[in-house]
């Protein structure tokens, strides 16, 4: 969509994105669009149900009551979503988006959930100007979890969550997402530093896009701090 202006933070699960973001919508007044209950308040009281159904019974019972097809119809409502509030017109300054698609369609794949032919519509949405990818090791990742407390499951292989299937599932995860944005330019920022820290790191290099509209930025460069 000609002059829409959004930019999309992505990172594995864990990497402390909710908390960036919400330090970010503080410090700027920029507006945040993310499937999550704590960005979503009440006005798009679906979204919010039609995560839980999602996480609650149509990912345990893909395969089995409901076909991946079905599955991923049920996910299509958070990538769509995300997309129409990155694009939705009349709003100051930029957008920050949760992920975009590149998180979900990554997911999707490591858990079976697969259909080319919606990946490929995913995919034909317009790209954002520019990644900032949060990186984080997923033993800390895991431990962030309470160990395993606040793990769902799509976020580790198999049925249950433990360390093992946390750490391999993140690891992968990571690997496809990257390799999603591969041709979007991306900023890479590691997570040791406090939320504030990042948060400004995060709003210098959208700032520094939108004063710079002509240029392009290197895939992959690290941020420094």
């Amino acid at each position: 969509m000609p002059g829409s202006e959004f930019w999309v933070l992505l990172g594995a699960d864990h990497a402390g994105k909710s908390s960036v973001l919400s330090a970010l919508a503080r410090r700027t007044g920029w507006r945040v669009a993310s499937y999550d209950d704590d960005f979503l308040g009440d006005g798009f009281p679906l979204v919010s149900r039609l995560r839980t159904e999602f996480l609650t019974e149509a990912l345990r019972e893909a395969g089995r009551r409901y076909s991946a097809d079905f599955v991923l119809s049920i996910v299509q409502t958070a990538v769509v979503f995300l997309r129409d509030q990155a694009l939705a017109g009349g709003m100051a300054g930029p957008v920050v988006v949760d992920s975009y698609y590149y998180k979900i369609l990554a997911k999707c794949r490591l858990s079976g959930l697969i259909n080319e032919q919606i990946f490929a519509w995913w995919r034909s949405f317009p790209p954002p100007r520019e990644v900032v990818y949060l990186d984080t090791d997923p033993g800390v990742a895991w431990r962030r979890s309470g160990n395993g407390a606040a793990v769902n499951r799509f976020e580790h292989y198999g049925d249950r969550p433990s360390r093992k299937a946390f750490v391999s599932f993140q690891a992968d995860l990571r690997r496809l997402m990257l390799a999603e944005v591969q041709n979007v330019p991306t900023s890479v920022i590691g997570t040791a530093a406090d939320v504030d820290d990042i948060a400004r790191q995060v709003e210098r290099i959208v700032r520094s896009d939108r004063g710079h509209r002509s240029g392009n930025r290197s895939a992959g460069r690290p941020v420094p701090a």
